[in-house]
């Protein structure tokens, strides 16, 4: 397997279309807002547990300068119109030694073509890989999509902080 910030796999969508799975690059920046722009307000909130329109410059930064270390962030891309861009992401921190907090986020038009589930898949072999022992996920419980996706994993749900999120984590 190559390093982190240099992954990248040609997977397929459940429709048989090609995605690419491959490291955040730092020119990713602009396509990144695009995908940004094309999710849809209960998505976001869904990932971000606020309603988010929109970045500050500190959280586009924050986003963007990956280390592929403590911070891993992978991209699907697909073909449109003969470009690709960004239809999703995923990304897992550090949040101590051995354990990671992971999240991920399909635009809206791609939601329901496995692109969490890939995203997953690849992001916990660079985990194992990384010495992680352990994934922790929270998720809102109306997030049926994404606690599929984890259950898939074999997540447990565990007490967390908050009562409102269903906290989940996978031993690797």
């Amino acid at each position: 397997m190559s390093a982190p910030g240099d992954y990248s796999a040609i997977e397929h969508m459940r429709d048989g279309r090609n995605v690419e799975i491959r490291a955040l690059q730092p020119d990713d920046k602009d396509d990144m807002l695009t995908a940004v722009g094309r999710t849809g307000m209960q998505s976001l909130q869904r990932r971000f547990f606020v309603a988010k329109r929109g970045f500050s410059e500190k959280e586009i930064a924050f986003f963007m300068n990956i280390d592929f270390i403590n911070h891993v962030a992978l991209v699907a891309l697909a073909d449109e119109d003969g470009c690709k861009v960004i239809v999703g992401g995923g990304r897992y921190i550090v949040t101590e030694p051995g354990n990671a907090e992971i999240a991920f986020v399909v635009i809206d038009d791609y939601q329901g073509q496995g692109i969490g589930t890939l995203l997953m898949r690849h992001l916990a072999v660079i985990a194992r890989k990384a010495g992680l022992t352990q994934l922790i996920a929270e998720v809102l419980p109306e997030n049926a999509a994404m606690r599929k996706v984890f259950s898939k994993f074999g997540f447990q749900a565990r007490r967390g902080r908050d009562p409102q999120v269903v906290h989940l984590t996978l031993s690797l």
